[in-house]
Formats: C-alpha cells, sequence, structure tokens
C-alpha cells in the first residue's frame, strides 16, 4: 500500500484534472473536424483513454485515439503508431504523457509527428515537474510539480483508480 503522505494527486483529484484538460483541449480545437488523441504507451496511452472518454462527454468532435510506441531507455530507435501517419496527416494532434520529467520521451515523440505535415501540435500530461532537459513544454498539464532530481512521480492504474505519488 501506499503511503498517504506521498500521494500528490487522488483518484478524484486526478478525474478533476482530466476533466478540465479535456476542456482545455475542446476550447482550442472546437472549429475543428476531427482530432487525434495520441497516447504514450503505456501511462500515457491510459490517460489518453481517459481524456477522450471525457471530450466524447462535453463534444460532438470526431477524436481518434492513437498509440505511440517509444523505447523510453534508448529514444533514438524509431517511435511507431498504431494508426497510419495518413491518419494524422492535415490533423489537429495532442500527444498525452502522463508525467513530464526531462522532456526526453515527448521530444523524441514529438520529433515522429513533425515528419507529417500537421495542422495543429499540442501536448499534455497530468503531472509537469520542473526538470526539463529539452525545450518542451505541456500546452495542458494537471499539476506542475517542483521537486527535487532524486524524487520520481508515479501514476498507478489500479482497476478504476488512478494515484499519483511521489517515490524516493
Amino acid at each position: 500500500m501506499i503511503e498517504t503522505t506521498n500521494i500528490i494527486l487522488n483518484n478524484t483529484q486526478i478525474h478533476q484534472k482530466i476533466k478540465r484538460i479535456a476542456y482545455q483541449i475542446y476550447e482550442v480545437n472546437y472549429l475543428e473536424d476531427e482530432i487525434v488523441i495520441a497516447g504514450i504507451a503505456e501511462n500515457g496511452y491510459k490517460l489518453a483513454e481517459k481524456i477522450v472518454e471525457e471530450l466524447h462527454h462535453i463534444s460532438s468532435l470526431n477524436i481518434k485515439l492513437c498509440k505511440v510506441f517509444i523505447d523510453k531507455k534508448k529514444p533514438l530507435t524509431p517511435v511507431k503508431t498504431d494508426i497510419d501517419p495518413k491518419v494524422y496527416t492535415n490533423t489537429s494532434i495532442v500527444l498525452v504523457d502522463d508525467v513530464l520529467h526531462s522532456g526526453t520521451t515527448l521530444i523524441y515523440a514529438v520529433k515522429h509527428f513533425l515528419e507529417v505535415p500537421l495542422k495543429k501540435f499540442k501536448t499534455a500530461v497530468l503531472v509537469n515537474r520542473n526538470h526539463k532537459k529539452y525545450p518542451i513544454k505541456a500546452d495542458f498539464k494537471g499539476i506542475s510539480l517542483s521537486t527535487s532530481i532524486k524524487e520520481h512521480v508515479v501514476v498507478e492504474f489500479q482497476n478504476n483508480e488512478i494515484i499519483a505519488y511521489l517515490e524516493e
């Protein structure tokens, strides 16, 4: 069991953040016919699924969900998606991950999407840490958190519950 002193966001707070992120995404894309929500496997994709669920409740946007595969240990390995790049060509994309640590994962995923012409490109994260190595930012974020470099933010999906906590 996780110690409650290390919890950053509980399940209720996370669902509130997801709802807010969904509204922000809709505000930026309300004139679009279609958008792609691309979640970085594994937790980014799980978060993307939750955002898409919420977008379906609040909008009539045609939303395509895309899973992004990136080797986080070897980010120079080619990034792949579970849908053909033609599907997101000239489309508005929101790239989703659970935590923005150093920015390595997001920057390499962004590079993949920039290889096709896009209409709009935004990023969304649940937790934005302030230890970036790369000039990448989260356009939509649940919470910004200043942590020490030794601390690690974990987002855990357990059954229907989501929790974010600090791990040293």
